[in-house]
């Protein structure tokens, strides 16, 4: 089989590997951001190990709102350096390491005022280009703003209500299928020798006391398909669990660490002749932000930002979060959309980290 499959067989062998020789980095999570650092670990020669309790992806990384973006909410929170990194990896993603996957997608942002919102939202989006182009030395993977009059943005997003907009600026992110970015990831780790396991559940951690000091060496995994145990040692092992990183944190110590609150992020999903437009909308709401975002057949419309304390595997949508996402997307469109519209939504938590107590215990030594 060739050595990026991810098969029944490749993932019997990856967990005799890892748990017959020690590995030098174990990654707890198999997400973006786990199979992220898989990768990179790997690509430097290092011999890495990932599991993920569920299927890769099985958790936030597979009910995102499709996009890969800068954040241009948070240039208003001044925060550049954040925006500038993320546009940097949206080019990369865009024209070298995942372009089958990530395409440009315009959005039009409709303005209520004819100068001041205008003059300030240029201003916004017009920092979001330079920072982009400053990440792509000097080039932007994406098109520049375009200001248009209300008849103008009216042609290219017929759908949209005459009273929703005084005119528009066009400006570009990207879309992606995130769950097969999850996916091309954590195959190319196992493309460059990473054992990778998923259905594979960390229940403890192996620790030992050097010099006084109590430090992870490795975990205790739990083979969700067969019912059996096995422990894989370790040099490091990283927690990229997400919203179960408190959790997954707790079986190694009680002594520091990070507290993690769930914030719900709903998409409701329609089918594309609902609305009439070929690019997306970006709406600023008193709550957050609102995407109007064309998928294949369908559009995609959200999010919203609220706390959540219930089961994290099976977060849902409630009767509340749908009403929210229709008001707002219904106070731009010239076409009312109703439940009846709708089918399907899904529902995704972000981990919101904070320090959960002062102190470092076993997870300043080798658990990260």
């Amino acid at each position: 089989m060739p050595r990026t499959s991810l098969t029944p067989a490749q993932r019997e062998q990856s967990l005799s590997d890892m748990s017959s020789e020690p590995v030098d980095l174990l990654v707890v999570g198999g997400g973006v951001t786990g199979a992220g650092i898989a990768l990179d670990a790997a690509t430097r020669g290092m011999r890495v190990a990932i599991v993920e309790a569920q299927d890769w992806a099985g958790g936030t990384s597979q009910w995102s709102s499709k996009l890969v973006h800068g954040g241009l909410r948070y240039l208003y929170q001044l925060n550049f350096a954040l925006v500038a990194e993320a546009l940097k990896e949206r080019g990369l993603l865009l024209t070298r390491t995942a372009p089958h996957l990530v395409k440009a997608q315009p959005f039009l942002w409709p303005l209520k005022t004819p100068v001041v919102e205008r003059s300030y939202s240029a201003v916004g989006v017009g920092m979001y280009d330079m920072l982009s182009q400053f990440g792509g030395g000097g080039q932007s993977a994406v098109p520049s703003q375009r200001h248009y009059s209300k008849e103008g943005a009216r042609e290219l997003f017929p759908g949209i209500r005459g009273d929703a907009l005084v005119g528009a600026i066009r400006f570009y992110d990207a879309r992606v299928d995130d769950a097969r970015l999850v996916l091309d990831l954590v195959r190319t780790a196992r493309g460059y020798g990473a054992m990778c396991a998923s259905r594979t559940q960390v229940t403890g951690y192996l620790k030992e006391t050097v010099d006084g000091t109590e430090r992870v060496t490795g975990a205790v995994l739990r083979d969700l398909e067969a019912g059996r145990d096995l422990e894989v040692r370790a040099t490091y092992v990283v927690n990229a669990t997400g919203v179960w990183t408190e959790r997954t944190q707790d079986l190694a110590t009680d002594k520091g660490g990070l507290r993690v609150l769930a914030s719900k992020g709903i998409h409701i999903v329609v089918p594309k002749d609902r609305i009439d437009g070929e690019a997306g909308i970006f709406l600023r709401t008193e709550k957050s932000v609102l995407f109007i975002i064309p998928w294949d057949r369908h559009w995609v419309i959200g999010t919203t930002d609220t706390e959540w304390t219930e089961d994290l595997q099976h977060p849902v949508t409630t009767s509340t979060d749908i009403d929210y996402v229709l008001e707002q997307a219904n106070s731009v469109l010239a076409r009312t959309l109703t439940r009846e519209d709708i089918v399907g939504t899904y529902a995704g938590l972000r981990p919101l980290l904070q320090p959960k107590t002062k102190g470092r215990g076993v997870l300043g030594q080798g658990l990260a």
